[in-house]
């Protein structure tokens, strides 16, 4: 059987699982077969991905008798496509494992059992896709079907709200992708994507294609200013749902821009490399300013989705650029930089979802100010949220900093373009993801301090206890994953490689050839990274100094009170809070990116009421688009309304001049 049929029987496989949801949803056998079904599925569909990937099956094809009449439904696995199928099937699996102990903390799950697997089948179809008839269908269901796991607490909170958002957020994307494939068939008709690559279309064309997709699958990956969706349904979800949206479905939105704009459109305008850099850039400072002001701890996780989405479009951005003026070997470089971010960022954004969801299960809390000295408690969970925070923070030698460390070789590569904006930009560019590193550690710093340490601020927190062993499972894989990846890089670099070599006619240098693990990815008198080494010396130093210090001071234990700066109180609200942790980045950047306001409320001396500190925060996004847009189509539907009162002649007589328009356009257009 080839690749593409094995997947496609994944597909269906867990099409199936989730018909198993429907009628067995209510009890925990029902549950079990549902996850334990979804995570074998997504293991025997990740052996076929990887097999493509590496080259040890060749890239495979398929014509289904759905769909369209004329046209089927084509189906095909390639290089890129596999990439990203391993990224979802590694993510469902994790997920999966972890719902088999975290679904029975669901109060409803019927609401989520039959749409999870549905989830997975859908999006491994959008990558398989291979005509603009599939892909857009399958799009439209990955949006669905994922809308539905947002609405399954729909009575909770905001829900109804995240969800509704979502779906108008999402019909606006595929509407732009329809029209960008659209202008891609041309007036031939041609919607396989064979076709689409033989065509070469006009520059102005091109450009608005660009732009289009842009839209569409940024809408879908959380570009800004399509943002605003994101962090109202990623956290509304269910905590191993959430860690699919965030970590999983983002990857195929940007799998949908590189598909499209590196793949099918022949030659993408010049300014297209500058547009996305500029974009991501700005989304990956913004991103985490958001995530530095949240409380909620998955908003919080979303927000930071934001700013890694911004790093790897940044990615795409450069190799956009580079190749525009020639510099393949560049190019490949910031490709590989991109890829393997948004493959890092999959591993352990679903990491700290699944821990945040731990979190939540053990105190029912998810205000990180109800938290604290859950490490005591927790402390498996607390380990493995650590590890996805220090990945997070692109601190050595994990995997988050094996991938923006090449990005950065990429953006080095800057002086080398002739073209002078573009040679300035670039550092600019660079020093953006620089500051955005720097927030998101201080992110971390704080959401780990707040909630894992110190002393309980609630009862709830007090109480809290570590959870199930399937979720702790889920947990300790993806750990592993994440210390792999950083420790020996080289390995998911020749990895790509075929996928930079199909979509740029470059590649980086195999990094197999080299000794001790090491990573080159230009010449070895320029650069290079060991992520073995680096582990090691921590190892090492980390061992030395504990010896040291047991062997300098006393070898007894001793446990004492955390440090209360001199004050001896015994109320846990004399922590440090996550608004104190975010009071300085706030002034300085929330009066201009948030028009943040604070306003304390001091009783007068006598006065027994408590003193209150508001802080009140815009996204400029709501502010200056949404909020405009949605009072103007207010005031439309208000003055509209009155044509529901017209008469008969008046209704024929605009249904005239609406056929004579759309004549008149069928005739400009040919």
């Amino acid at each position: 059987m080839s690749a593409v049929l094995a997947l496609l029987a994944c597909a269906a496989g867990l099409l199936g699982l989730g018909v198993v949801g429907v009628v067995g949803g209510r009890g925990r056998v029902g549950a079990a077969v549902v996850y334990l079904g979804s995570a074998t599925v997504c293991a025997l569909a990740a052996v076929s991905a990887i097999g493509v990937l590496l080259g040890g099956e060749p890239v495979s094809e398929v014509v289904l008798p759905i769909g369209l009449p004329w046209l089927g439904a084509h189906f095909r696995i390639d290089a890129l496509s596999a990439l990203f199928v391993v990224l979802v099937d590694v993510g469902g699996a994790a997920a999966a494992v972890y719902g088999l102990g975290h679904g029975r903390h669901e109060g409803h799950p019927r609401r989520v059992l039959p749409f999870f697997p549905a989830f997975l089948a859908a999006m491994h179809l959008v990558l398989l896709a291979d005509d603009a008839f599939t892909f857009l269908f399958c799009w439209e269901l990955m949006s669905l079907v994922s809308w539905a796991l947002v609405m399954a607490h729909h009575q909770q909170g905001d829900n109804t709200r995240a969800g509704y958002v979502y779906l108008l957020m999402a019909g606006f994307g595929t509407l732009a992708l329809l029209l960008a494939l659209a202008l891609l068939a041309g007036s031939e008709g041609g919607y396989a994507f064979a076709d689409m690559r033989a065509v070469e279309p006009a520059p102005h064309v091109a450009a608005l294609v660009v732009v289009l997709v842009l839209v569409g699958a940024g809408s879908k990956a959380g570009l800004l200013p399509l943002h605003v969706w994101l962090p109202l349904a990623h956290p509304a979800a269910p905590s191993h749902v959430s860690a699919l949206m965030s970590g999983v479905m983002t990857k195929v939105a940007v799998y949908g821009f590189v598909r499209i704009v590196l793949d099918l459109l022949a030659t993408p305008p010049w300014w297209a490399g500058l547009a996305v850099l500029l974009l991501g850039a700005v989304t990956a400072v913004v991103g985490v300013l958001h995530a530095l002001m949240e409380r909620d701890i998955k908003r919080m996780l979303a927000y930071s989705t934001i700013e890694n989405v911004g790093i790897v479009f940044v990615g795409v951005g450069l190799a956009l650029a580079f190749d525009a003026h020639g510099m393949g070997a560049a190019a490949a470089l910031a490709l590989t930089a991109a890829l393997l971010h948004a493959a890092n960022h999959s591993w352990f954004k679903s990491l700290l979802f699944l821990g945040a969801g731990a979190v939540l299960v053990a105190t029912g809390e998810r205000d990180m100010d109800a938290q604290g000295g859950l490490i005591h408690r927790m402390p498996v969970t607390a380990f493995t949220f650590l590890v996805g925070c220090a990945a997070i923070s692109a601190l050595p030698p994990l995997n988050g900093f094996a991938s923006e460390w090449l990005l950065f070789q990429a953006v080095l590569q800057s002086p080398q373009i002739e073209q002078w904006g573009l040679r300035i930009l670039v550092p600019g560019v660079g020093g953006l993801l620089a500051l955005a590193a720097a927030l998101a550690a201080a992110c971390f710093v704080r959401a780990f301090g707040v909630v894992f340490l110190g002393r309980p601020r609630t009862p709830a927190a007090m109480r809290a206890a570590e959870v199930d062993r399937a979720s702790l499972a889920a947990m300790v894989a993806l750990v592993v994953l994440c210390v792999l990846a950083g420790i020996v890089p080289g390995v998911l670099i020749d990895a790509l490689a075929p996928v930079t070599s199909a979509l740029l006619d470059a590649r980086l240098p195999t990094q197999a050839a080299l000794g001790w693990l090491t990573v080159v990815p230009i010449a070895e008198g320029r650069s290079s990274y060991n992520g073995l080494l680096v582990f090691v010396f921590i190892a090492v130093s980390a061992w030395l100094t504990v010896r040291v210090v047991h062997r300098l001071a006393s070898d007894r234990l001793r446990r004492g009170p955390a440090w209360d700066c001199g004050f001896p109180d015994a109320s846990p609200l004399t922590q440090y809070a996550s608004g104190s942790f975010a009071q300085p980045i706030r002034r300085v950047f929330g009066t201009t990116v948030f028009a943040a306001r604070e306003t304390v409320e001091m009783p007068p001396p006598g006065d027994g009421r408590a003193a209150r500190h508001r802080v009140t925060l815009l996204d400029p996004a709501w502010r200056w688009i949404y909020d405009p847009i949605t009072a103007a189509v207010a005031g439309a539907s208000l003055r509209l309304n009155a044509m529901q009162f017209l008469t008969i002649r008046r209704y024929l007589g605009m249904v005239f001049l609406a056929l004579v328009g759309l004549l008149l356009v069928i005739a400009i257009w040919r």
